[in-house]
């Protein structure tokens, strides 16, 4: 063999490798049809100086109302409710003068039920009365955080999902728990949330070869995600890769219009897209 058969040898043995990790799963057609082309408002319709709170229920009502699509977070309590609330912690939005950190699975559902949300009347809610203001009226979009219990938190998400009578998808930033669903509840669309590795290493304390894995969704072989959500800016090649082989182009957080033109699904906040 000379070496110029060996070179496009070891060329496509490189771009099977690259498919192989790559490659996403294959939504359907239906799925393709209900959530591209929404606006999902990003944590609700909330206001930025939180007067409506982010992940609250009138932010999901005007949301709901206005025809948007909702984007919210949901994790654990301590006592295994499930709760929408973004933060690991809720110093920023419940103790802001706190002075050591106060996680949100540190504490059972009747306590967290006292708190509230930026100096208002509004507290944290359960995702199950969610659900119930949404009432399946706009795509959901939602985003289940990692913590030490991720099987309890997708069994629960789960079915409460699956009694809710609307549509909706689901996305994680751990590719463990996108992994879940592909294993356990095949039929939901799944999405790999990412970002730039830089953000991996800088703001979550990662080494930088696991900011290089999931910041180019080297994880895709073991999830199979059907959409990749990530953040608005530059788009690593392994991702755009990854969505000429059929993933859906979800962007986050996009704060003015025009954002993310070529994108098949945007998270918005701070302002009304049309």
């Amino acid at each position: 063999m000379n070496s110029t058969a060996k070179a496009l040898l070891a060329l496509a043995g490189c771009a099977g490798a690259a498919a192989f990790l790559l490659a996403p799963g294959s939504a359907s057609e239906e799925q393709k049809k209900t959530f591209s082309g929404v606006r999902y408002a990003h944590r609700g319709l909330y206001a930025k100086d939180q007067s409506v709170p982010e992940n609250s229920l009138p932010a999901f009502r005007l949301a709901a109302d206005s025809g948007y699509g909702i984007e919210l977070d949901v994790q654990l309590t301590k006592d295994g409710q499930v709760v929408v609330f973004h933060d690991d912690t809720l110093n920023r939005m419940c103790f802001p003068d706190a002075g050591s950190p106060v996680r949100v699975d540190s504490l059972t559902w009747e306590e967290l039920s006292r708190l509230r949300l930026a100096h208002s009347d509004e507290r944290i809610p359960l995702f199950s009365e969610v659900l119930g203001v949404i009432g399946g009226r706009v795509p959901l979009l939602v985003e289940l955080k990692t913590g030490p219990h991720n099987r309890e938190l997708c069994e629960k998400t789960t079915a409460l999902l699956r009694a809710y009578a609307g549509p909706f998808c689901i996305e994680s930033f751990d590719p463990r728990i996108v992994l879940w669903y592909r294993q356990n509840a095949p039929e939901i669309l799944r999405g790999q949330l990412a970002e730039p590795p830089r953000y991996y290493v800088k703001d979550e304390k990662m080494s930088a070869l696991t900011g290089i894995a999931l910041g180019n969704t080297l994880l895709n072989a073991l999830a199979r995600p059907q959409f990749i959500a990530y953040r608005i800016g530059d788009v690593p090649l392994a991702v755009r890769l990854a969505e000429g082989m059929g993933a859906l182009r979800f962007r986050w957080t996009s704060r003015e219009a025009g954002d993310a033109p070529d994108a098949d699904a945007v998270i918005f906040e701070h302002y009304l897209p049309e």
